[in-house]
């Protein structure tokens, strides 16, 4: 069969050279503008650039290597940002709510700013700010000037959340749920889980944690805990809980998981934190399963537990949270949680220790159902919930609480997961050796550590947690973070004992600012200066950064001279030590954040 060209006329085989050449041609000439535009970019884009680079490595120079020139960077000052951006938090910011939906309260969840709206500036402190109280009196009484809110104390003052009092806030342990102060509370759930006494339980979660009453009692009691609130109109919820020296982080569970691995947390806690568990398919208390261990309990105390009691001051009927309790129970029963204990306006439930219970999922008609092989289930930055029940992995024996050894043993004992770890180049007892040496030395160079100037440590690439390990002594707490783009260890950190959270240094923290007094990293611009603009890292551990509070930065000698002119830029000061082995390849900067006020702030 003969086709036809447009005009008609028989197309034959023979035609198809003389189409081919102009074609060719015409290829070819794209090819070449394309390089000449690309050129003409690529030579200009230094001038989008914001801090200048004056003498950078050849392009087949990595910064590993011994033969890469020193990263240099031009000085340069950071302006101060307006005072009305001392409590800023990039990526829970209020003044942006608007741009998110309500539905399910996703307008709280994290949303950080486009590149072009990001802030390249320092965040002031509040005027009439001063050096937190230390430790341990900071549990109790903390600087009104330094978290100045009152509507959480005009609104919760009657159940003695805190009290202003003067120049300082009081916390005198109360809260919704424990009008007899947090202590009674804490010592009945004692009676009702032995396992809080013994060591088995070391990590915990609040969700909904007010201003964090209930994490700083269990710190005397050797459990740690991640107090978990969002950023909301109670006000600076986690912003009180770390200026009083208690493990928090802003968060909230919404339409994504929270960023923590799976099965990691011993017990979960919720005292009237009105989330609604049995809304939405249950996907809420799904997340609560997801991350809780094997054997770990859920605590829960307020509606509707002790409905037949307490109905009547909840507004509703006895009917109504009578169905609300059974409906709970039916959601906990079917994703394999039975109920421990109960007494007076506290139930706990535990999660079952083996995988026998989740053989029902396989029915087809079972709901939750169980989640597929191809959800995983440690993703937990930006990943939807899903509803459906995360059945943990059976190959894991001694993961489960009673399996794994007790507080403090279980410290220096390698977890079985770290055999799920890929893509580390140490192994786990040396990362543990390398840092008790490490830490050490830092005591030496930063004798602060130690002592009550330092409570809250942030080691901004944790790894395995030896550097918290190596600290445990000490009257401080370590937040272990691991980026979302390293290998997954946090696993491995929560099942020593220890607490982190997954995080991308290429955006903002989830917390306030001023409320960390250590930050440490061992690499992390070696590790992610290929995605993560340095500025940007420096300024939000700038944000993070208590007045004259301190920086460790353990870095590949390419980074350091460059790192130390944007820190100068930032009011720090900077100093370049050895490391512990004296390799020239690596330096050490250690830093401190200068106290200084707004221009126009009445404290100058």
């Amino acid at each position: 069969m003969k086709y036809k060209d447009k005009d008609g006329k028989p197309w034959t085989p023979s035609d198809k050279k003389t189409r081919v050449v102009p074609l060719t041609i015409l290829l070819v000439v794209l090819c070449g503008l394309s390089f000449y535009l690309g050129g003409i970019f690529c030579s200009g884009k230094d001038r989008f650039e914001s801090v200048e680079v004056l003498d950078v490595a050849k392009s087949d120079a990595s910064p590993k290597g011994s033969l890469a020139s020193p990263l240099q960077i031009k000085s340069v000052s950071f302006p101060e940002c307006s005072s009305d951006y001392q409590d800023y938090t990039p990526c829970t910011d209020p003044r942006r709510w608007k741009k998110y939906g309500t539905h399910r309260l996703t307008f709280m969840e994290r949303h950080c700013p486009p590149i072009f709206e990001r802030k390249e500036c320092l965040v002031p402190p509040p005027d009439g700010y001063k050096p937190p109280i230390r430790w341990p009196k900071s549990r109790d009484v903390c600087w009104y000037r330094n978290v100045p809110y009152d509507w959480i104390n005009k609104q919760k003052s009657n159940q003695n959340w805190l009290r202003k009092q003067g120049d300082k806030f009081f916390f005198p342990g109360g809260g919704t749920m424990f009008p007899r102060g947090v202590s009674a509370y804490v010592d009945l759930m004692q009676d009702l889980i032995p396992e809080m006494t013994d060591g088995t339980i070391r990590t915990a979660i609040d969700t909904g944690c007010g201003v964090a009453s209930w994490g700083g009692d269990l710190l005397d009691r050797g459990i740690l805990t991640v107090s978990l609130a969002p950023r909301d109109n109670h006000e600076a919820q986690v912003q009180f809980a770390l200026e009083r020296g208690i493990p928090a982080i802003l968060g909230i569970i919404s339409t994504q998981r929270l960023p923590f691995p799976s099965n990691s947390f011993d017990m979960a806690h919720c005292s009237r934190c009105l989330i609604p568990w049995t809304e939405f398919g249950g996907i809420y208390l799904l997340e609560v399963h997801r991350i809780l261990r094997p054997g770990g309990f859920w605590v829960l105390s307020g509606p509707p537990v002790n409905y037949e009691h307490r109905w009547r001051g909840w507004n509703t009927t006895v009917e109504e949270q009578k169905s609300d309790y059974e409906k709970l129970q039916d959601l906990l029963s079917s994703m394999c949680f039975k109920l421990y204990s109960k007494k007076d306006d506290i139930a706990v439930w535990q999660k079952a220790s083996d995988n026998s219970c989740y053989d029902k999922l396989a029915d087809p008609d079972a709901y939750p159902p169980k989640c597929d092989d191809s959800l995983e289930p440690d993703a937990a930055w930006y990943t939807p919930l899903r509803s459906c029940v995360v059945v943990p992995n059976p190959k894991l024996k001694k993961s489960a609480l009673g399996s794994l050894p007790k507080w403090p043993e279980r410290l220096q004992a390698a977890p079985e997961r770290v055999s799920d770890v890929h893509g580390m180049s140490s192994s786990f007892k040396h990362d543990d050796s390398k840092w008790k040496v490490g830490v050490k030395h830092y005591k030496k160079l930063l004798p602060a550590i130690g002592t009550d100037k330092v409570r809250n440590v942030m080691d901004m690439n944790a790894g395995y947690g030896g550097f918290a390990a190596a600290l445990t002594d000490d009257p401080l707490w370590v937040m272990n973070v691991v980026s979302s783009y390293s290998a997954n260890t946090l696993a491995v950190v929560y099942d020593r004992g220890l607490i982190g959270a997954y995080h991308d240094w290429c955006e903002a923290f989830s917390t306030y600012p001023r409320t960390y007094d250590l930050l440490h990293l061992d690499g992390l611009f070696t590790a992610e200066s290929h995605r993560c603009e340095m500025k940007y890292v420096l300024l939000e551990m700038d944000r993070i950064l208590r007045p004259e509070g301190y920086a460790i930065i353990r870095e590949s000698s390419y980074f350091v001279d460059g790192i130390a002119t944007l820190a100068k830029g930032m009011r720090w000061s900077c100093r370049k030590e050895d490391t512990e082995d004296r390799v020239q390849k690596e330096k050490l900067l250690i830093c401190q954040k200068k106290l200084w006020y707004s221009s126009g702030s009445n404290s100058r």
